[in-house]
């Protein structure tokens, strides 16, 4: 829904007739009714050279978010929409983050509607979160909270008593939200084919995705087991013709996946383990090379507190790729190979200071199979209780022109949120 409006104004008429309350603004519609929300701006400009536009800034909003929660047991609604204005695009948008009924009971509670659900327990890294991702957000600078995405569908939860259940059924298709060839600068093998028609799965039973989760807690640990079937979130560019090609048909290969996680204290702090396999159902073979193919991965993260208010947390990633030989034999000249193992090391350090208003962070991606890297630098401070601004920066290099932060190390960035909550 695209609309344009007046939007310090409206501002303005928003929140006359409010009440003020300690430190915050509080609307009170009824009893059981809340309604809160921020007002944000955020701002990120390329430190190296323009975009592939011309202009230097990947993100110019200002941003409101308004969140209404109406709870009367067993019964909760709760919707989250954000209404902002990019200066980059030139243009005023709105969007509902989440919108969904909730009921629940002693042994069981449906969720319907729009919402976000993490799964796994990886920090930055998703090997069972299969649910969509926004990069083109994490990679320009907005706040973390951004980088997930909702679904539409319906979410159950069982607790029978020997485990808990969750179970997600979604129609309606929601791709991952990847950065855009006119803010960054992106490895592209077929730049001069501009006919690229997208094609997402269908609204239909056979096409619907179901997730499922098991969890307990086993020796102290918590434990999951999952199950997905659906689609990539990325699309794959499939060529009309592999001799000449004319148009690249963006498709969501169909896909499957099966894993398991682990999480809790031991050796001084806590440690993490998830795996899960991943079935290209529709490459089974390996032997089209513009598809995924099927991968193992594995993921082993330890987070422990040296001293009071300092944090530190490393994980190691591992990808397999299935079928190697098939997808080498296929692959056509001038298109760089992946590795058959490709691995991922992430650090994250934080220190929290004067009285916990001062936050220092660092976070950390390298690779040594393919020696590109990402750093994210940041520091916040907390004016008040409702006031915040964070400054930081996101930096790429390393690899090769294809590799995952490698082909990014021309849209290095700046950026600056500040954000007054009510």
């Amino acid at each position: 829904m695209n609309f344009r409006f007046p939007f310090f104004p409206a501002l303005a008429l928003l929140f006359a007739g409010s009440v003020f309350t300690g430190n915050a603004w509080a609307v009170n519609i009824a009893k059981d009714v809340t309604l809160d929300g921020f007002l944000q701006g955020n701002y990120s400009a390329d430190t190296a050279r323009e975009n592939p536009d011309g202009d230097y800034f990947k993100l110019a909003e200002e941003r409101l978010q308004l969140k209404l929660e109406a709870n009367k047991d067993p019964i909760r609604v709760f919707v989250k929409g954000d209404f902002f204005h990019d200066w980059v695009g030139e243009n005023a948008r709105s969007e509902l983050r989440e919108g969904f009924i909730k009921y629940t009971s002693d042994k069981w509670d449906a969720r319907i509607g729009r919402q976000i659900i993490t799964w796994g327990v990886g920090d930055l890294v998703f090997i069972n979160d299969v649910f969509p991702k926004d990069y083109d957000a994490f990679f320009s600078g907005r706040p973390l909270e951004y980088l997930k995405r909702g679904v539409d569908g319906a979410k159950f939860g069982l607790y029978p008593g020997l485990a808990s259940f969750d179970i997600v059924v979604i129609p309606f298709f929601t791709p991952g939200r990847f950065p855009s060839s006119d803010r960054f600068w992106l490895f592209d093998p077929m730049p001069q084919i501009t006919d690229r028609p997208e094609e997402r799965p269908p609204t239909s039973l056979k096409d619907t995705e179901v997730a499922l989760r098991a969890y307990r807690q086993v020796a102290g640990f918590d434990t999951s087991a999952y199950y997905y079937r659906g689609f990539f979130r990325q699309p794959s560019a499939i060529p009309d013709n592999l001799l000449a090609p004319t148009k690249l048909n963006l498709i969501f290969p169909e896909l499957s996946v099966c894993g398991a996680s682990a999480q809790g204290s031991a050796l001084g702090g806590v440690v993490s383990l998830e795996a899960g396999y991943y079935e290209s159902r529709q490459n089974e073979s390996g032997q089209n090379p513009f598809m995924p193919n099927s991968q193992t991965r594995f993921l082993v993260g330890y987070q422990r507190q040296p001293w009071t208010d300092f944090t530190a947390g490393v994980q190691y990633y591992v990808e397999y790729m299935q079928n190697y030989s098939e997808y080498l034999a296929n692959l056509p000249q001038g298109i760089p190979a992946v590795p058959k193992w490709n691995d991922l090391m992430s650090l994250r350090l934080t220190q929290m200071l004067r009285n916990q208003t001062l936050k220092l962070s660092w976070f950390m991606f390298y690779s040594p199979a393919v020696g590109d890297y990402m750093l994210n630098p940041e520091v916040k401070y907390n004016f008040t209780d409702s006031i915040w601004a964070a400054v930081g920066g996101n930096i790429f290099g390393g690899g090769n022109k294809a590799s995952q932060f490698g082909q990014l190390a021309r849209d290095n960035n700046t950026y600056v949120q500040i954000r007054y909550e009510f």
